[in-house]
Order: structure tokens, then C-alpha cells, then sequence
């Protein structure tokens, strides 16, 4: 962050979610803010695992990366980062976290307008309240109701998006080993919330096999962060002795979130339960198959123009646990491969699948 920078009292500060897909779907927050005020630099604070996404946005000026560690109160470490924020000078912050650690920094800040949820009783902190304790409803919505009064009636939000140029797919195929001119299909077979929201590796495998078998030079890319990498090796280990083991390349842990945004922009379709790269595809508007088990389709759906969100809607689900607290994991294991491909296949271009 630059601390020395002139202060603005027409900047605008929003502060990230911690979580990938929920910064996607909190960009149209920033697409009502920078409509209604075109004139107002905006700035966004976000923990370093998250900044890489904010800074595909267009409306984004600059991305300040968070110092803090996960857990821990650390007063003394936010006041004075809230001190550097004070010199900045910023009108009014958003404050999309609903946690008090993050409504703490404004306050500090002394930037006199702070919007936000209730979240945790954070009376004082924020002073423009509004109510989170209503029935769930789509993140999108949720957080581009932000730029409105509290009492304003809802109204339809637009679609995230993201952006990417030609100059960052081109570095990110070739550090990746991927032929640009082939088509590509995108795997996210990770998920950060737990096991339970991951479709079985041998599922994915049977569907690479599908796509290899009939998309004629056909890529499959597995995406992902460090931690999805063994998930990504049952993957290939599913795949040893077939023709499609070729064609699968597990990258995930091996590009940057800013690389794995450009491979995403670049592909034909993506399959991905649900996490943030599903969302990532979706703001880049990239046909979309989308896998649910134990969390809600209609809460953050994807929304790309052409997608599909599957689940079996079993009556013990959507019950958003970590892990299956029945042990079967039937809610991703009954969804076979097979429907997954017939859902997917329609998606690719006819000049794929030909």
C-alpha cells in the first residue's frame, strides 16, 4: 500500500470477503457504486489469497492486501493499518465480512460512512445497518443490495465479471504446457469448505475419459490450489493405462489464482463443484457444469449464459456440513459420470465436438 498517497475524501474503500467465489459475486456491488458515483476512485482491502480476483475487475483502482493473520483479534496490528487508511483518506467504506474484526478497521480509520450487514452486533461500528436476519438468499443479490439504503426494495443485480487479456492466457497456457490452439476443458475437483462438497475423483476420471473419447485433441486441465492437488492425483492415478491420461494435466498448486483465472477465461467449458473457480467461470461468462451435494444450488447458482447447476436433491440434503454426516456420500457419488457428460457435451461449440 502506498501510505504517502495525497488523501481523497471521495474515495471509496470495500472490504473483501475472505473467500474467492464471494469476492466474484460481491463485484456487482462495485458495478452499482461505480455507476452511481463515476467520478470516485474505489479501493479494495483483501486478504492476499483473494486480491489476485479483485484486480480483474475493471471498476477496481487499487487492491490493498490484507497483513493480517487468520484467527486472532490482533488489535494493535489493525490500528495501525488503520492509521495508514486515515492518510489515505476515504469517504465511506463497505464492509462486506460480517465479522467485527473487519468493521473494527473503518472505525479505527475514522471514515465517517460505514455500510454494512449486522453480522455480529456490530451497532456503532457500522452506522448504515443492514439486516442480515432474513431467509437466505443469493450472495449476488446480498451484497449488491449494499449499495442501496437498508430500506430499499430489492431489485435485480447484475452479473459479475471478471476480465482477462489475450497477453495473460497466452503466458499461462505456455507456462501451464497447454496448446492454446485445442480445445480445453477446465476440472475443479477441489473445494476449500471440505470432503463433502467434492465430486468422487473416479467420477471425474470417467467423465475425462467421455470428453478425450469424443472432443477430437481435447485438453482437460485439473485446477486448483496446493490443497487440491492429492484429489487431483487420485485424478490421474484413476486414469493410469488410458488414452485420456495423456490429456489430463493436473496444474492445480502450480499456477497463481491470476494464471488459473486467464486457463478458466480461455476454456471451452468448466466442470466444478462448488467453489470459487465455479464462480470465477461463471464471471467470465464460460459454459458452466456445476456440481452440488450438501450446500443449496439457489444460493450461489452459477451464472453464466449457458450453465447448469445438478443436483440429486436427496431429502438429506442440502445439509451443509463439512463432511457427510451419514457416511455414504450419496448426494455426490449416486451423480455419475454419465449424466454429467450429457449435461456438459451440448455446452462445447459444434466445431469442438465435431
Amino acid at each position: 500500500m502506498s501510505p504517502n498517497l495525497t488523501p481523497d475524501l471521495s474515495r471509496i474503500l470495500v472490504i473483501s470477503p475472505n473467500w474467492i467465489g464471494d469476492a466474484v459475486m460481491a463485484q456487482p456491488l462495485l458495478q452499482r457504486l461505480r455507476a452511481m458515483h463515476p467520478e470516485r476512485p474505489i479501493d479494495v482491502l483483501a486478504p492476499p489469497a483473494v486480491a489476485p480476483v479483485w484486480r480483474q475487475m475493471r471498476e477496481v483502482d487499487e487492491v490493498l492486501q490484507t497483513p493480517f493473520r487468520h484467527g486472532p483479534l490482533q488489535l494493535r496490528e489493525r490500528w495501525r493499518y488503520a492509521r495508514l487508511l486515515k492518510a489515505r483518506g476515504y469517504a465511506e467504506a463497505y464492509v462486506l465480512p460480517n465479522t467485527l474484526k473487519y468493521a473494527l478497521i473503518p472505525w479505527l480509520a475514522g471514515i465517517r460512512r460505514r455500510v454494512g450487514y449486522k453480522g455480529e452486533s456490530r451497532y456503532g461500528l457500522i452506522n448504515v445497518m443492514h439486516h442480515d436476519d432474513v431467509p437466505p438468499r443469493p450472495m449476488v443479490p446480498f451484497y449488491a443490495a449494499l449499495a442501496n439504503a437498508p430500506d430499499a426494495p430489492l431489485v435485480p443485480a447484475p452479473k459479475p465479471v471478471l476480465q482477462v487479456t489475450a497477453e495473460q492466457v497466452a503466458a499461462a497456457c505456455a507456462k501451464a504446457g497447454l496448446a492454446p490452439q485445442h480445445p480445453l476443458v477446465v476440472f475443479a475437483p477441489g473445494a476449500e469448505f471440505g470432503s463433502a462438497k467434492r465430486w468422487p475423483p473416479a467420477h471425474f476420471a470417467a467423465l475425462a475419459q467421455a470428453i478425450v473419447a469424443q472432443v477430437p485433441r481435447a485438453q482437460v486441465a485439473l485446477l486448483g490450489s496446493p490443497k487440491d492437488r492429492p484429489v487431483c492425483d487420485e485424478i490421474l492415478a484413476a486414469l493410469a493405462g488410458t488414452p485420456a491420461a495423456s490429456a489430463v494435466l493436473n496444474i492445480a498448486g502450480q499456477t497463481s489464482l491470476a494464471e488459473a483465472v486467464a486457463l478458466v477465461g480461455h476454456s471451452d467449458a468448466v466442470v466444478s463443484n462448488d467453489s470459487g473457480l465455479l464462480h470465477v467461470a461463471s464471471s467470465l461468462d464460460r459454459p458452466v457444469v456445476a456440481i452440488y451435494g450438501p450446500t443449496d444450488p439457489d444460493h450461489a447458482p452459477p451464472f453464466s449464459t449457458v450453465a447448469a447447476a445438478l443436483s440429486l436433491r436427496l431429502d438429506c440434503s442440502p445439509c451443509r456440513q463439512r463432511e457427510c454426516p451419514l457416511g455414504h456420500h450419496d448426494c455426490m457419488r449416486k451423480l455419475d459420470a454419465g449424466t454429467v457428460w450429457h449435461t456438459l457435451q451440448p455446452m462445447l461449440p459444434a466445431a469442438v465436438t465435431a
